[in-house]
């Protein structure tokens, strides 16, 4: 819930931080503590849209998911030990491909130690997992208040937008993001709020199913 993050230090910078820091005075970066758990879904999320990560989480969850205690007809997320059994056919019908299946199970097969210690470098040891998947772990399951998604396809563009009223590439993300050091990922959450994003350009990307493979 936050109440072990330290906002104590950070300073807005930018009128739109500081208005938005007026509006959200009470933003807490939370934390699970729960790093497999996290690394499940951020996994799932590498370099597509969130429709199909969620189509493969849902299919997952409702097949090799537990019933949730005082709620049966929900689910919770199996024990690493079920996800590194999930045989390859479960994976395809899910439409995760082979790559993203892999560094689940792969992760599964060390979760104890990846919970013992949720590091940037012990995390990027891992096949599979890069810059943004471990800053996404850390987000969640660490309250890293720090950990910038550098990769992901709409932040840079976003945050150029809202500070400077253009798009940037994650060079540029980071540089307008370091006078926020040891706050930029509470910074991003403030930007995320604004509303203030690039204007859309072209198609929208097309939703794949990796099932008709």
């Amino acid at each position: 819930l936050g109440a072990a993050d330290e906002p104590e230090g950070f300073v807005a910078r930018h009128d739109v931080v500081r208005e938005q820091v007026r509006k959200r005075p009470g933003l807490r970066i939370g934390r699970t503590r729960r790093v497999f758990e996290a690394l499940v879904p951020a996994v799932m999320e590498q370099k597509v849209l969130g429709l199909e990560a969620f189509r493969a989480w849902s299919h997952l969850l409702r097949r090799f998911g537990e019933p949730a205690p005082g709620a049966p007809h929900m689910r919770v997320p199996p024990p690493p030990e079920v996800w590194a059994r999930i045989p390859s056919w479960e994976w395809h019908r899910s439409g995760l491909e082979a790559v993203r299946a892999r560094t689940i199970i792969r992760a599964a097969q060390v979760a104890g130690r990846l919970e013992e210690d949720a590091a940037e470098d012990r995390l990027r040891s891992l096949p599979g997992i890069g810059v943004w998947t471990a800053a996404e772990i850390r987000q969640r399951a660490a309250g890293d208040a720090d950990a910038v998604s550098v990769g992901d396809y709409n932040l840079p563009g976003l945050v150029g937008w809202a500070l400077i009223g253009r798009k940037v590439d994650d060079a540029g993300m980071l540089e307008l993001l370091e006078p926020y050091a040891g706050h930029r990922y509470r910074v991003t959450r403030l930007l995320e709020s604004s509303g203030r994003r690039p204007p859309r350009r072209g198609p929208r990307l097309p939703v794949r199913d990796y099932r008709a493979f």
